[in-house]
């Protein structure tokens, strides 16, 4: 199995450097109650956390020194694009008897641990890695066979035309986490350092300006970033490559596409929320290999997003609910939208009698080519969901991924050993971004104007005609590119030009409230360490988001992360507050912040969600 994130990294060379006194100190120095008065310490209630707002000076976490090790591939992510990068690094050399030392470190708790997707995959980049993959016991188990879409009424759910690009011959219902587990596996065999439990936290950057590897985040440090007795400060990862497969909206890259300039002035990501259960559903009505997708309720006509129910092997059905991120109604949650699909008749039909297993949230990347990045830079490239490659009318994604890890790997390889570059400049994998212009890109600019079309004033009809017309006849053969209006934050309107929603009560058999929800996701966070989730202002929320957007940070997290309370010190008002015990990656909050106050940083690695069969 995985080999812990150790102190001293396996038999590879180890150098030591002092680190750099911002290592630990870049982090905000407030944490995090935000109340009416900027720094006033509150007592809550038992049922939730609050953490010191005590001011923190530079002196207060001290210099160590820090291990360095050489690699010749970094890749940060172990999920479908890292791993299938470091399985083809390690290919390419065996095929041709050389040597390239490539690790993958991962901040969730094992590999698989953080992975969570719809799922239904095409198979294509798998077999280009394992040919054999049936016989290597690759866990996809469960062949699609059906395909329906439905549009659903509050009561009924009515037959809809079924799009061509939704088409899932020959493709397979899986748990992506299991399926990363796996690959986990292989990547091992190969020779692939693994380093699960390790949360990568600062880009290190060359003298030249290009990126040199990243950082490991310190551990045992206090939730006043002072350091404990448990202290080990973090680790400098070097490659000659360092490939970025974060997964959606990831901390380190946010900052290194604007460090590096990496999007056009005016070009920007846009992106969606999956919420997903997996359900053991009465054997009599379980159909394994069939795959139903729904529009409509129950979303408002303004709202993108859809539903799937995917019929797994064993009994287990996957189902959930996608919410565009730009949606404009304050009030709207998605989780509980998510417990009004589940809610609907045809699909609580299917559900009683059945239990859930588990539970999860994740965002995922919906720009498609509008919003893709340059993918390479001095010393490195992004890959996977990182970049963005997400085929919005597929609803598919990890193809993409995995095609991306191996034609960076394949470029990388071709730096390193064939043209034996890197050792006194910088490696530019500029032939990535041709291969990926070759591939993925020619599959993402076909569907390009899908997603944008539904932002006319007709909203989902406007956008369903267009897509209709567009994928079943013009194909992407049109002079024209739609764009995305505006970033997701933006699109969120003031409260006072919309109602709250009544969102109804959970019956606790078919519905659940939200903690309930992510009591099964098996997340755990050390509590005395820094709060992950910085703000970049203390006041901004009490200042801003609750009077103008009604505090939507509250319901647009699906994991209970933020409330509003009473603020006991000034009755009558209201206190910010942050439990970040409870927070499961999905990454929604530095995303969908009206005042993009929220950063989503790493906590220490191993913490987060221990998703199963997701």
């Amino acid at each position: 199995m995985y080999r812990a994130a150790p102190a001293v990294f396996g038999k590879r060379a180890i150098r030591t450097v002092l680190s750099k006194p911002t290592s630990v100190r870049s982090r905000s120095k407030y944490v995090y109650v935000a109340t009416n008065s900027q720094y006033a310490v509150q007592r809550a209630p038992q049922s939730v956390r609050t953490f010191s707002t005590t001011r923190i000076t530079q002196e207060d976490v001290a210099s160590e020194p820090r291990d360095v090790m050489e690699y010749d591939v970094v890749i940060v992510g172990g999920g479908p694009a890292g791993l299938a990068a470091g399985i083809r690094l390690k290919q390419q050399a065996a095929k041709e008897d050389k040597e390239i030392n490539v690790v993958v470190i991962e901040k969730g708790g094992e590999i698989g641990a953080h992975t969570l997707s719809g799922a239904c995959i095409e198979v294509g980049p798998l077999e280009e890695l394992f040919p054999d993959w049936k016989a290597q016991g690759a866990p996809l188990n469960q062949p699609a066979l059906h395909d329906q879409m439905k549009y659903l009424t509050k009561n009924y759910a009515l037959p809809m035309p079924h799009p061509p690009q939704m088409s899932n011959k020959g493709n397979y219902i899986v748990s992506l986490s299991n399926v990363v587990k796996w690959l986990g596996e292989k990547a091992e065999e190969l020779g692939v350092d693994i380093f699960p439990g390790t949360a990568a936290s600062e880009i290190i950057y060359a003298d030249d300006g290009s990126v040199r590897g990243i950082a490991t985040n310190d551990a045992g440090v206090s939730k006043e970033f002072k350091q404990k007795a448990s202290y080990t400060p973090g680790i400098e990862l070097h490659g000659k490559v360092t490939l970025f497969a974060e997964g959606c909206h990831g901390s380190l890259t946010k900052g290194l596409i604007n460090k590096l300039k990496l999007r056009k002035e005016g070009q920007f990501q846009t992106y969606g929320l999956g919420i997903k259960e997996v359900w053991e559903v009465d054997p009599e009505k379980h159909s394994p290999g069939d795959i139903v997708h729904t529009m409509g309720y129950p979303l408002d006509y303004k709202t993108y997003g859809g539903g799937f129910i995917y019929h797994m092997e064993d009994n287990k059905v996957s189902l959930g609910l996608v919410v565009g991120l730009d949606y404009q109604n304050p009030y709207l949650s998605p989780y509980k939208e998510f417990q009004r699909f589940k809610a609907h008749p045809f699909v609580t039909n299917l559900l009683k009698g059945g239990r859930v297993l588990s539970y999860g949230a994740r965002a995922l990347t919906e720009g498609g080519v509008q919003s893709l990045p340059k993918l390479f830079f001095p010393g490195g490239a992004l890959i996977g969901d990182t970049a963005g490659f997400v085929n919005v009318p597929k609803i598919k994604g990890t193809h993409n991924a995995m095609k991306s890890g191996i034609l960076a790997a394949d470029s990388a390889y071709k730096a390193i050993v064939s043209d034996g570059l890197g050792e006194s400049a910088p490696i530019v994998l500029s032939d990535y971004e041709e291969a990926v212009n070759n591939t993925i890109r020619k599959e993402l600019y076909e569907v390009r104007n899908v997603r944008p079309s539904f932002h006319t004033p007709l909203g989902i009809w406007g956008g369903m005609m267009w897509s209709g017309l567009d994928t079943m006849f013009l194909k992407g053969r049109v002079p024209f590119t739609f764009q995305h209006p505006h970033p997701d934050h933006a699109m969120t309107q003031p409260a006072a030009m919309h109602k709250p929603i009544d969102y109804p009560k959970p019956d606790n058999e078919i519905t659940f409230d939200i903690l309930t929800s992510v009591s099964r996701t098996g997340t755990n966070h050390a509590e005395d360490q820094p709060v992950h989730l910085r703000l970049k202002d203390q006041t901004v929320e009490i200042r801003e988001n609750l009077p103008v957007y009604a505090g939507p940070e509250q319901r647009f997290c699906p994991a209970g992360v933020y409330e509003y309370v009473d603020d006991e010190a000034n009755p009558g008002k209201k206190r910010f507050q942050i439990n970040s015990q409870n927070c499961i990656h999905c990454k929604t909050c530095d995303i969908k912040d009206p005042a993009q106050n929220i950063d989503w940083t790493v906590p220490e690695g191993g913490g987060g969600p221990q998703y199963v069969d997701t």
